[in-house]
């Protein structure tokens, strides 16, 4: 009799614990990730010659403090300046960055209450979104600009499904298409395209569209969204999360082709990253990172 009720308990155990297993599986989207991998590397003859090819990185430059700043969130390329920049919430700053991650000037920001992410435009012109207010703010930031004042900048309030902490915290534009595209972070994922903003002109009246796909951002197997990144060579985009620890290449259907995973031992790091929080390019293919709090890395294509 114990021998049985031992046994029960046992097997009453073992099939708890894969209850467990499995939801936790289900949670993080194991099974529809371990599905891609599968088919990334299925696929990659298909795609290595004309996509971006994440697995083809490597880091160069890890985990390096970003001196004197303490909230960087995320990140975006000016192709004229070869230059980072990136913006600070509690003390609202934006932040002009060398390519190695070097401060080379900080510019204040009034008028903002929470500067979540920082998108190059144009010479000089830039959108800043705050992630609560969900309000784009079209800035222009110039070699002798002293403060950036949003009271008079062209603005939008998009207002979809407010939630907090768990807005808009991602910006991509495609200077091709004229399209903003904005990501929210999570309850749910969704990466929404905006056409018509920023407009041409501070007093022109503008027309704005906002297209979104929820059965498409369904295959985003991660459970948040920290950054995005257009790449107009190839028409791609990438998505970062910080819960997942993984950069996702999506194709211009917004399917996953290929993925950097952020976790030590991948990709060349020696630590996994710390709450990522920004992803941009370059015009040569190099990928920068930034961790909150103050955290720079740079991956480069392997020779």
């Amino acid at each position: 009799m114990r021998f049985l009720t031992t046994r029960r308990l046992l097997v009453g155990l073992s099939l708890c614990t894969l209850l467990v297993v499995a939801l936790a599986a289900q949670h993080f989207r194991l099974f529809e990730r371990g599905w891609f991998m599968a088919r990334q590397w299925q696929h990659a003859s298909e795609w290595q010659h004309r996509s971006i090819w994440l697995p083809d990185y490597v880091a160069d430059i890890q985990a390096q403090p970003i001196e004197g700043l303490s909230d960087v969130s995320a990140l975006t390329y000016d192709p004229g300046r070869h230059t980072l920049f990136t913006v600070t919430n509690k003390n609202p700053h934006v932040i002009e960055l060398s390519l190695d991650g070097k401060v080379l000037r900080q510019v204040p920001l009034t008028g903002f209450s929470d500067p979540e992410a920082i998108e190059y435009i144009s010479p000089g012109v830039y959108v800043i979104i705050e992630e609560r207010l969900q309000r784009l703010v079209k800035v222009h930031l110039e070699d002798d600009t002293q403060v950036i004042d949003a009271t008079y900048a062209q603005q939008l309030s998009l207002g979809i499904g407010l939630n907090g902490n768990k807005g808009f915290e991602g910006l991509a534009y495609d200077p091709i298409n004229h399209r903003l595209f904005a990501a929210k972070e999570r309850d749910p994922v969704r990466i929404y395209e905006i056409r018509g903003f920023p407009g041409t002109s501070q007093d022109a009246p503008y027309s704005v569209h906002v297209v979104d796909d929820p059965e498409r951002d369904a295959q985003l197997f991660v459970r948040d969204l920290s950054s995005l990144q257009y790449d107009e060579r190839s028409g791609h985009l990438l998505a970062l999360s910080d819960e997942s620890h993984l950069v996702l290449e999506l194709d211009a259907d917004g399917k996953p082709i290929s993925s950097l995973s952020l976790l030590a031992g991948q990709h060349g790091l020696k630590a996994r990253v710390p709450q990522a929080e920004g992803v941009a390019m370059d015009g040569a293919g190099n990928l920068y990172l930034v961790s909150e709090p103050n955290l720079f890395y740079r991956f480069k294509r392997a020779d």
